[in-house]
């Protein structure tokens, strides 16, 4: 676990896309330092880098989104970017001030959509229940959690749940525009930290080992909990970290918000498309989908330190509580008569 003084730009960067629900397609620039640094990165996305087959997936990736800027915007990449690099060193191209950060910068972006587009399409043309997908998140993400605190991470407390199919509907009932809409909290992982300084570096580590910054799902993301500004401010290391960023992120911009939840609940949530190996789950002889070997699962975490977290099991807070505001407003939907008003939102 890093300290508030041992985090790097990228760290920073990742943890305020994080904490704002920030989408990685308005970045500017990225921040690899070395081929090891691009290695692990890619090794969290679940990409080999000793693996010929996998490096050569990723310049597929490259040529797909090459030909698609020249077709659909008539862009035309440089060579250096298109083909005569590694696609593995792109990375540090877009990392590093010169003519050619720019448009790997633009590569990359789009070979980011489709290999989550291809992700998508070969999890739809395999047959493995959903059982089976939470199974494998779910020792994927315990795995990294025992790994963290054996090595002396400040983890509490640590649990996870699946949201049970009467609670998948009555969210869908209880919000007027959820039709067909997507839930994102399937399944939920909750940490716990000690103290609210231990929250950054918590954050921190889980996208250093877990978690990729291109997977945070844009606009999703809840924080009640961490002033990133203010500790800028205060840290004179994150304060000169803060100042090299190259980007104009949005003020204002408005964060989901959950009517059910108490009116002094405080949490970070934010949501992640975990990518995972889509071998861990097919059966011994079934052929992998040529479209990607990777693919993702919506996930949910919950982190707060242990003060916060026991308020919000408080009163109007309380998890009952919550869903008896979440029936109340199911039943108005479902039984008022022709002429009673709309519950409000």
């Amino acid at each position: 676990m890093p300290t508030l003084d041992e985090l790097s730009l990228g760290d920073v960067e990742n943890v305020r896309l994080l904490l704002r629900g920030d989408s990685v397609i308005d970045w500017h620039r990225l921040s690899f330092s070395d081929h090891a640094d691009v290695d692990r990165f890619l090794r969290l996305n679940e990409f080999d880098p000793e693996s010929d087959d996998e490096m050569s997936r990723l310049e597929d990736l490259r040529l797909d989104a090459v030909e698609y800027l020249a077709r659909v915007y008539n862009l035309q990449i440089p060579d250096e970017v298109a083909e005569e690099v590694a696609a593995r060193d792109l990375f540090l191209m877009a990392s590093r001030t010169g003519p050619h950060q720019r448009p790997a910068c633009v590569v990359l972006k789009v070979m980011h959509i489709i290999h989550h587009i291809a992700g998508r399409s070969a999890l739809l043309s395999v047959s493995v229940s959903d059982d089976a997908i939470f199974r494998e998140i779910e020792l994927k993400v315990l795995k990294v959690v025992e790994e963290l605190r054996a090595a002396g991470a400040p983890i509490s407390e640590f649990e996870w749940s699946r949201k049970p199919r009467d609670s998948q509907i009555t969210k869908l009932m209880a919000k007027r525009s959820t039709l067909a809409a997507n839930i994102y909290d399937k399944l939920r992982f909750r940490l716990i930290v000690p103290n609210a300084s231990d929250l950054v570096p918590t954050l921190s580590t889980l996208m250093r080992q877990l978690v990729p910054f291109n997977y945070v799902v844009p606009g999703e993301s809840v924080n009640q909990l961490v002033d990133l500004e203010r500790g800028f401010e205060t840290n004179a290391n994150l304060r000169s970290l803060a100042r090299q960023m190259q980007r104009d992120w949005k003020a204002g911009t408005r964060l989901p918000f959950n009517e059910f939840s108490g009116p002094e609940y405080r949490i970070i949530n934010f949501v992640a498309d975990l990518p995972l190996r889509l071998e861990r789950m097919m059966p011994p002889h079934e052929i992998l989908p040529d479209m990607s070997h990777v693919v993702f699962v919506l996930t949910e975490f919950q982190v707060a330190d242990r003060v916060t977290a026991h308020q919000n099991e408080e009163g109007a807070c309380s998890h009952e509580a919550y869903k008896a505001r979440q029936h109340e407003r199911v039943r108005l939907r479902l039984l008022r008569g022709e002429d009673d008003p709309l519950p409000p939102d």
